[in-house]
């Protein structure tokens, strides 16, 4: 019989100007929440409540994006969340504040990914997936036969599903995962089993 180390329900926070726009940021300070965004969290609070999902522990990246987001979460099932300050979003240099039109009529060959644009100050995608994946089973590994919540960004979300897919860096970018979307995965011992991903409550 399989024995389930963990599962995890991570949950992509909600819609900003910058995702609204279609623009690149690393910022964990800028922007906020719309007020789109806040409707979709509470969409997403419903699912969770009529799903009964249940959980141990509720995480979330640093950025205020991801605190807005958690908040209304945790409010739900009456816990405290912590911070996850090394799951943080792809940094990506000097391309920070762009629109990804912008970016695409600059490295034409490159769009509709960044994954393999070679900047200045922008990390290279093996090495952000390499952190996210350390994160994710460093979480594992000290919440043994526990049922987590992450609230975090779309693109860390969609670099943990291409991971146990296998799916090659260049190509992750074709994981969809929407603002205010919920990916449920369960961790084995050497491996792990997508059971939805980029789920929009409706």
């Amino acid at each position: 019989m399989l024995k389930r180390k963990c599962k995890i329900t991570f949950i992509s926070h909600g819609e900003t100007v910058y995702s609204q726009e279609g623009r690149i940021s690393d910022s964990e300070k800028y922007p906020p929440l719309t007020e789109n965004g806040q409707e979709e969290i509470e969409k997403v609070c419903e699912y969770l409540k009529k799903r009964g999902i249940k959980n141990d522990k509720i995480f979330t990246s640093p950025a205020v994006r991801c605190i807005q987001s958690v908040e209304p979460i945790t409010k739900l099932f009456k816990k405290d969340f912590e911070v996850l300050d090394n799951l943080y979003v792809r940094k990506c240099g000097c391309l920070n504040g762009k629109t990804f039109e912008t970016v695409s009529k600059q490295y034409s060959d490159d769009f509709p990914t960044i994954a393999n644009i070679d900047v200045k100050d922008c990390e290279k995608l093996v090495d952000f997936n390499k952190r996210v994946l350390d994160e994710i089973t460093k979480l594992v590994k000290s919440n043994l036969n526990s049922r987590l919540i992450i609230v975090t960004y779309p693109m860390v979300i969609q670099s943990i599903v291409a991971q146990i897919l296998n799916v090659e860096p260049k190509d992750q970018y074709k994981i969809l995962i929407k603002t205010g979307s919920l990916t449920q995965i369960s961790f084995f011992e050497n491996w792990a089993s997508l059971i939805y991903s980029g789920y929009v409550p409706l």
